[in-house]
């Protein structure tokens, strides 16, 4: 199986200006627990998790004046849709990171998490008749 099997092709954009409770309603309102954060200004790509969120809760700071740009990873691993579904889990497993951006010729075009991918795994197994229904 692939990553393009997998993948979410519904993906959460918002731009680096965002407050960290705009991005959280958005995710909340979307259910996902990722954002790819488009920068205009720089073509650049990035990646808001819940986790962000979450550290940035943790450390006091207040949601209402951080901004998604202060928060999210620039440092990206993207995957292609051609990528295994192995070589997803081992780039996400090697970077400690749940998602990653799917680009097709420099292009988003999903956004695959280790639920999404753990899910396709199941339903193999459960279709060879290893888990009962």
């Amino acid at each position: 199986m692939y990553v393009r099997d997998a993948m979410s092709t519904v993906v959460l954009t918002i731009g680096p200006a965002h407050t960290l409770r705009q991005a959280a309603r958005l995710m909340s309102a979307r259910r996902v627990g990722a954002a790819v954060v488009l920068d205009g200004d720089t073509s650049g790509i990035g990646i808001l998790t819940e986790r962000d969120i979450l550290n940035s809760l943790g450390a006091g700071e207040n949601p209402d004046r951080e901004t998604a740009q202060a928060h999210t990873t620039s440092d990206v691993v993207f995957a292609a849709p051609d990528w295994t579904l192995d070589e997803a889990a081992e780039a996400m497993v090697r970077g400690g990171f749940r998602h990653l951006i799917v680009l097709d010729d420099r292009e988003t075009v999903g956004i695959v998490s280790v639920r999404d991918i753990l899910h396709c795994w199941s339903e193999v197994i459960e279709r060879a008749g290893a888990i009962p229904a």
